[in-house]
């Protein structure tokens, strides 16, 4: 690019921060007895009843990077095996895997959840039946293969949606809504949204607990570092009520950029096994939607994405919602999966490509000569490896005063002159493994 001032980039320094951490870590045998413990709280004479004669269960298991999920799923199957039930997997992710059974099957294996593994079949075809109508007119669809089931569980992690604010967000009553009606469900869902706001997810999700014989529901919360923190099971009829109490706890404990007005934020990982829409809004502030726009903290005025992550397999759909990206990125894009994403969720913004150059240097460079920001050592920047690992930041030396009076930041490496390889790239984010 042709500029008539040199680009001298600020300096800059890892910090660590500090959020609620989970009492079970990465431990799989800490989990297996969080989860039986939750399922144990379900009355043994309800389900000695409803297992005679091996009644069939579909087991709702949905496409984001949950941390552990497949350990969750594994124990809840041999937990409805041992009381006499014979389960089965169904895939329960709207539009994701490129509305396909093979593409559902795929996202659900990258997560460790296969057939041989789980030892259960997964029955992954997209065709569905409106079994109920919401009075706003909106048909809600469920996909056979769990309506051919004798029972149904719904297994989610709960947390806020990039997408809107309401009592009842991402969770098990959106999965039971949206996700269990596969590609032809969620789009009519997300159509009716446009006038009648998500809101309707509360609505909808009473509808189907009273057609659906759900036998439980299985909540997961994540703590500040991604790690699962909590286990529950909830019975149908306290399904919505407890997933509101469960979103507010899911509010407090979640990771943020804990700066306000920057003018650059540096992604280096995007994908859509790190957010629905490849990087959180709750986190970046930013999202541009026709049932409304967001934008809050930390308020950024460029978005920077350096890569999309090898879990997403191609979809990059949010990617509209970056001001500038490398060429690699876009060139790792696949645009069928991509598209029928943002469409199906209504937002084709979502899947428009930003301007790209070839390397960090040259988008860093167009970042900051369109910040309005005269002096470049007082530029306001974040780098992040992604919006789901917020430990370490990398900050500018304008944010210094700010990292001081935060007391859960702290510095883990010295100030820099951020350095460029021979290719004009970053080097690797910090890591202390």
């Amino acid at each position: 690019m042709n500029n008539h001032m040199p680009f001298i980039f600020p300096e800059m320094a890892f910090v660590r921060q500090r959020f609620f951490m989970s009492g079970i870590q990465h431990d799989p045998e800490a989990i297996r007895g969080a989860v039986r413990e939750s399922l144990d709280s379900i009355p043994h004479d309800f389900l000695s009843i409803q297992s005679k004669n091996r009644k069939s269960v579909a087991v709702a298991v949905g496409s984001r990077n949950i941390d552990n999920l497949h350990v969750v799923v594994d124990q809840c199957l041999r937990f409805l095996e041992q009381n006499g039930f014979k389960p089965f997997i169904v895939p329960a992710m709207g539009s994701h895997g490129g509305a396909t059974a093979a593409g559902q099957k795929g996202v659900l294996a990258k997560y460790g959840i296969t057939q041989d593994r789980m030892k259960v079949p997964i029955v992954a075809d997209m065709e569905t039946q409106c079994v109920a109508t919401h009075p706003s007119g909106l048909n809600l669809f469920i996909s056979k293969a769990a309506l051919a089931a004798d029972h149904l569980i719904i297994i989610n992690r709960i947390k806020p949606h990039t997408k809107f604010k309401a009592d009842i967000e991402s969770g098990l009553c959106k999965m039971m809504t949206i996700g269990l009606g596969k590609d032809r469900g969620a789009s009519e869902f997300h159509r009716y949204a446009v006038d009648h706001t998500f809101g309707i997810i509360e609505d909808a999700a009473a509808i189907l607990l009273k057609k659906l014989n759900v036998l439980f529901g299985v909540a997961l919360l994540e703590d500040g570092y991604g790690n699962l923190a909590h286990i529950e099971a909830i019975s149908p009829d306290q399904l919505i009520d407890r997933e509101k109490n469960l979103l507010k706890k899911a509010f407090k404990m979640m990771g943020t950029i804990p700066f306000d007005s920057l003018d650059i934020l540096i992604v280096d990982q995007f994908g859509k096994d790190i957010s629905g829409i490849g990087m959180d809004s709750n986190i970046t502030g930013r999202h541009r939607d026709i049932v409304g726009d967001i934008k809050i903290a930390p308020n950024v005025k460029r978005i920077f994405v350096r890569d999309l992550s090898p879990g997403s397999d191609g979809n990059a759909n949010g990617i509209g919602l970056a001001d500038f990206a490398t060429s690699r990125l876009v060139d790792r894009i696949d645009m069928e999966k991509t598209y029928v994403n943002a469409i199906t969720a209504i937002s084709p913004e979502k899947a428009a490509t930003p301007l790209h150059f070839a390397n960090d240097k040259m988008c860093i460079d167009a970042c900051a000569r369109t910040t309005g920001v005269a002096n470049f050592n007082d530029l306001r920047v974040v780098r992040i490896k992604n919006t789901a690992s917020l430990k370490y930041l990398q900050v500018s030396r304008s944010l210094e005063n700010e990292v001081f009076e935060n007391p859960n930041m702290s510095f883990v490496a010295p100030w820099q002159k951020v350095t460029f390889n021979k290719s004009g790239n970053l080097p690797e984010f910090f890591s202390d493994e």
